[in-house]
């Protein structure tokens, strides 16, 4: 993205730093071999990114806090994340990954009582359709409410009307869209997009994160008007109790700058009350992971 295209940063937005919560930071120590997902185009994400590297990120763009969520679907990248919280305070929560084909309470008695795992996510999009379907995962996803776990949903826009039905199963569960159901901006994808997200947004147990828009775009072209109707339809979804931000770095930035990445967001709330947008920059996440005085 280009110098001219890129969002500036908003002042006065009435949301003090020590506020600012990023509901959506990955973290690794890169091997080839363990994510065949970052391919030739994402080059720069080929290297260990590490809370230092987003610390610094997050203190320029004042953001206080992050919530870490899985990038590999193994229960020893879990452990990994719940002990980079206990060694960075930063780190607010942990999202991350549990076989939920598999016996969800032994693996949860194995990851311990540690209060950093906030949640659980599988990497749906990589599924085939049908796979929230599945009897084994349903039967698994049953035991995450009671052990007081949100659920990230993360699908294609395709997805999303198999994402609607899969939470309407399950009206005590707490659930979080990340990255919108990444719509294929790129292709101008947005009316049964919008559609399916609204009949989520209908769902009071479902929240949604303003994150990884930017890379459902073109990553050299995108500009804030062509992502800002996608935004507005997230906004109107959900409304500001249901909304967190999040900057899904560090895989932003194959098409936009972390600050880049959040000034976007910011942008796009700007015309909301300063308590709707402290409620979006920080409250909502706080409130929906209860990451308020947690200890890993």
């Amino acid at each position: 993205m280009s110098a001219a295209n890129e969002p500036r940063e908003r002042s006065g937005t009435g949301v003090s730093a020590s506020e600012r919560i990023d509901a959506h930071v990955h973290f690794w120590r890169y091997c080839a071999a363990e994510y065949e997902w970052i391919d030739e185009s994402m080059a720069l994400l080929r290297r260990d990114l590490l809370p230092p590297d987003a610390k610094r990120e997050m203190d320029a763009a004042g953001v206080a806090g992050c919530v870490a969520v899985q990038a590999r679907q193994t229960l020893e990248e879990t452990l990994w994340l719940i002990e980079l919280a206990r060694q960075y305070p930063f780190i607010r929560g942990v999202v991350g990954w549990i076989d939920l084909r598999a016996d969800v309470d032994a693996q949860l008695a194995h990851i311990g009582a540690s209060t950093a795992l906030v949640g659980v996510r599988h990497v749906v999009q990589g599924e085939a359709d049908g796979f929230l379907k599945q009897p084994d995962f349903l039967a698994g996803m049953a035991r995450i409410e009671p052990a007081g776990l949100a659920y990230d949903i993360l699908v294609f826009a395709r997805q999303l009307s198999e994402a609607v039905a899969f939470a309407r199963r399950f009206p005590r569960q707490r659930f979080v869209l990340d990255h919108l159901g990444k719509p294929d901006v790129r292709g101008g994808e947005y009316l049964a997009w919008q559609r399916h997200l609204a009949a989520l947004g209908a769902l009071p147990n479902v929240s949604c994160k303003l994150s990884g828009l930017v890379t459902e775009a073109d990553w050299q072209a995108w500009t804030p008007g062509q992502l800002r109707p996608y935004l507005d339809a997230a906004l109107d979804a959900f409304g500001p109790d249901r909304i967190m931000v999040g900057s899904d770095w560090p895989v932003c930035l194959v098409a936009a700058p972390y600050a880049g990445a959040l000034a976007l967001i910011r942008d796009a709330i700007g015309e909301y009350s300063a308590d709707e947008q402290q409620r979006m920059l920080g409250g909502t996440a706080t409130d929906f992971w209860n990451l308020s005085g947690l200890s890993a």
